[in-house]
């Protein structure tokens, strides 16, 4: 799908996602991925001056919550899950058309990162970040679940709790991630943990969830 000129609204829920050039694993160790949840938090802040990397510099250096939200923030990271080829994103748009200015930084911190560290040269992206809008909320609650399962369904792990770089995890375990997402329709942990069980062994087979939220 084409963004040339594309507008993104305040209110609006997209799945976003983009997959390494060539299927390369950019996200095949803990640092690595670590750093790449690093630039997805610090990034959603309108009001940055200085790249992540200069932060980073700082021995004391804190970057914020990933699923935290503020005033101060144009974009609300509602799940997410970091894969070792890819990444998958539902988020929420706070300021008007900061989606892509977001990524575009996202992206290419983490290309500069990775370059780098592996003293290598050239893109590092196989496109431009890709972006679904979420049209209903019930569409929106699968997709939370359809990003949290996909370490299971491509044999990672047994189960999503396992996978450490995805936020399943906190929504499992802390009531205040749902007291923060009315949108999901669930505000319990273990209801949601039931929600996400129920279909793990189906999404490992059922491909049509791809064409939903990839397309």
């Amino acid at each position: 799908m084409s963004h040339r000129r594309r507008i993104f609204p305040i209110g609006q829920y997209y799945h976003v996602f983009n997959k390494s050039i060539a299927g390369f694993k950019i996200f095949d160790n803990n640092p690595n991925r670590k750093r790449f949840l690093l630039a997805l938090s610090y990034y959603k802040d309108i009001l940055i001056k200085q790249s992540l990397a200069l932060v980073l510099r700082h021995p004391n250096a804190q970057i914020g919550d990933l699923l935290a939200e503020s005033p101060e923030h144009g974009i609300k990271i509602i799940c997410y899950t970091i894969m070792p080829t890819h990444y998958h994103l539902a988020v929420k748009i706070l300021k008007h058309n900061f989606l892509s200015k977001y990524m575009n930084n996202v992206e290419n911190s983490y290309t500069r990162f990775f370059n780098t560290k592996l003293e290598r040269k050239g893109p590092l992206w196989q496109s431009k970040f890709q972006a679904v809008r979420v049209k209903s909320g019930e569409q929106f609650l699968h997709l939370t679940r359809y990003i949290h399962l996909n370490p299971t369904s491509s044999g990672l792990v047994d189960i999503p709790e396992n996978w450490p770089f995805s936020s399943y995890s906190a929504y499992i375990n802390d009531n205040h991630v749902f007291e923060n997402l009315p949108e999901l329709g669930i505000s319990d942990p273990n209801q949601y943990r039931h929600f996400v069980k129920d279909q793990q062994d189906y999404q490992r087979h059922l491909q049509i969830l791809k064409k939903l939220f990839l397309e």
